[in-house]
């Protein structure tokens, strides 16, 4: 299975100050045109896949030199990630369409429906990102009045994917004869309610869309706590990991695939991406030179409330130059990212400062700067030793940190064998070597 490229598709890069950059997109937000350029540029170099993560509120306004800067994962003015991905299914014809959809803040019903929606309107090259959202103010927005505690979202999640898959299961693939002849425009024998009854849904079907393309839209996660491992190991074809040394990506990688028998599923049956961010240049030296004029753009107030947006950390009292330290208690946005930022800090004896700096084009995950070559050989020994299948790729600069990618890495990696020279199939999970979910009703 050659290497999977996927592709960070957020309209203000990876970087905390990428937008500020000559290079970069002028102004980004809600704008089709630029959303339109990158996914081309995707498929033209052979991307399996455009990610698109989303929110689902306005973020650290409790922070306001971070909220006037904006992080790109606060997203504070960008299209809603469906509606967004459906308007580039007419624009391109191969690259997977990636969303992110809450299970907190959002109905079995609604996501099944808009997903299959997608894989029919795409041609079979949907995904949805499962998530239970990280972000404690989203549940306000959804008649919460604080947000929903892990292990209740996680139960939530895990039963949400059930009837989703349910769902996407009501109709047998030839349910809709359409013949005119007849008179049958669908064969009543070929669907089935899905009445399910649960300790978080009740919900009756069947979900008024033919069963999807793909007879399930590929499901995507990123959590990396136990809850969310477990939920991977039951639900996902993909999980996004974070893991900023090889040692500990293939610890993790072991750890999913050692799930997936006990959940009645097959190795082969989960794909493992590592999240990275790539500044790739001609000459190291060249690729050095651009992060350094991004970290530039970034003040210190700005770099330290993003450190304390990724950690949950009050680091506004904490001396800059003391060592990074422990969260004194586990919050309810992103641990897994928190953990890991802290790991690192405290493995490589940064500082605060230095570990807010170290953060602000990649939070904890890999960063690789350089020649095309230093590139290739950095991802060729974390996929042929087993840490990951493939790299969830942010590129600073948007569009420009991308189309640098494509021009001098991808060649690279097509002369070692690594990434194939065009897509092997029509769908998602054609390109992702996964198999076509058969359906729970009908053979």
């Amino acid at each position: 299975m050659p290497m999977i490229l996927a592709a960070n598709a957020n309209a203000q890069g990876s970087h905390v100050g990428e937008w500020r950059h000559p290079d970069a997109w002028d102004r980004p937000a809600a704008n089709i045109g630029n959303a339109v350029r990158l996914a081309r540029i995707a498929e033209a170099g052979k991307f399996d896949l455009l990610f698109l993560a989303d929110g689902n509120g306005v973020r650290n306004m409790d922070k306001p030199d971070l909220f006037a800067a904006t992080s790109p994962s606060d997203r504070p003015g960008v299209f809603e990630p469906v509606t967004l991905l459906s308007a580039l299914a007419m624009v391109t014809t191969h690259i997977g369409l990636v969303a992110t959809a809450t299970t907190t803040c959002d109905e079995p019903y609604h996501v099944a429906r808009r997903f299959a929606s997608l894989d029919h309107i795409s041609g079979g090259r949907a995904g949805w990102n499962l998530v239970t959202t990280s972000n404690p103010g989203d549940a306000l927005n959804f008649n919460h009045d604080a947000h929903v505690p892990r292990e209740q979202r996680y139960g939530r999640a895990m039963e949400f994917a059930t009837v989703v898959k349910g769902l996407w299961d009501s109709w047998a693939d030839d349910a809709f004869p359409q013949d005119r002849a007849s008179g049958r425009f669908l064969d009543p024998a070929r669907v089935r309610a899905l009445n399910h009854k649960g300790a978080h849904f009740t919900v009756a079907g069947p979900m008024n869309a033919p069963r999807p393309v793909q007879g399930h839209p590929v499901i995507f996660n990123a959590g990396q706590s136990e809850a969310g491992r477990e939920l991977s190991a039951a639900h996902a074809d993909c999980v996004f990991a974070i893991e900023g040394t090889i040692g500990r990506a293939k610890l993790l990688y072991a750890d999913l695939r050692a799930r997936l028998a006990r959940h009645g599923r097959q190795p082969d049956d989960l794909k493992i991406l590592s999240g990275v961010t790539i500044c790739a240049a001609e000459t190291d030296g060249d690729a050095e030179a651009l992060m350094r004029d991004l970290d530039a753009l970034v003040p210190d107030a700005v770099a330290l409330d993003y450190l304390a947006k990724m950690t949950g950390m009050r680091v506004p009292g904490l001396a800059p130059d003391q060592p990074m330290p422990a969260p004194a208690e586990e919050h309810l946005g992103p641990t897994g990212i928190g953990k890991a930022i802290v790991a690192m800090a405290q493995s490589e004896g940064l500082t605060v400062r230095q570990t807010a700096r170290r953060i602000l084009p990649q939070m904890a995950g890999n960063m690789i700067v350089g020649s095309a070559r230093r590139v290739a050989d950095v991802t060729e020994e974390w996929y042929r030793g087993g840490a990951c299948d493939g790299f969830m790729i942010a590129a600073p600069v948007a569009p420009t940190g991308l189309e640098r990618f494509i021009r001098l890495v991808v060649p690279e990696l097509r002369r070692r064998g690594l990434v194939r020279a065009d897509y092997a199939g029509t769908t998602l999970r054609e390109n992702l070597g996964l198999t076509r979910p058969s359906n729970r009703h009908f053979a």
